[in-house]
């Protein structure tokens, strides 16, 4: 083969779905392990720790059998192939205006209502977990204002 262009290692398709379906079987069993440990959750310091199991299991459960449904082998990328080139970049429309505005209303909307229901503490927490939102919703409105 001429230098450069060497074909990549290709990994063996029964090895990735192997690990897809230990993946899938490992992630049921979390989930089986995060009902069981379900079952013992009290008022007690053993039902707080089962508490912990139920939750972080079910987390890593989710989390593997999604990885076992859903994910894809890549492309295998190689050195000497060229990128190609870039789209131009098409004007924002008023519908992206429109979802700005509305992220932003939204937002507003929700922070208020936890501000005058729960306090200031609750709608600074509420603000943080609605950071990527506020900021997404502020990109595409200043993304139309600046093109304008």
């Amino acid at each position: 083969m001429v230098e450069g262009h060497a074909k990549a290692p290709r990994q063996d398709p029964f090895r990735i779905s192997l690990m897809r379906w230990l993946s899938l079987v490992a992630g049921i069993a979390f989930v089986a392990l995060a009902f069981g440990a379900a079952t013992r959750v009290a008022d007690t310091r053993d039902g707080l720790i089962a508490e912990v199991v139920t939750l972080f299991s079910g987390l890593a459960g989710v989390s593997l059998v999604l990885y076992g449904l859903f994910a894809r082998a890549r492309a295998a990328s190689s050195a000497g192939m060229a990128k190609p080139a870039r789209l131009p970049a098409k004007p924002p429309s008023a519908r992206e205006l429109a979802i700005g505005v509305g992220g932003l209303g939204l937002a507003a909307i929700l922070l208020g209502g936890l501000l005058l229901s729960a306090g200031w503490q609750w709608a600074a927490l509420g603000f943080v977990i609605l950071l990527p939102m506020i900021a997404g919703s502020a990109f595409l409105c200043g993304r139309f204002l600046v093109a304008r």
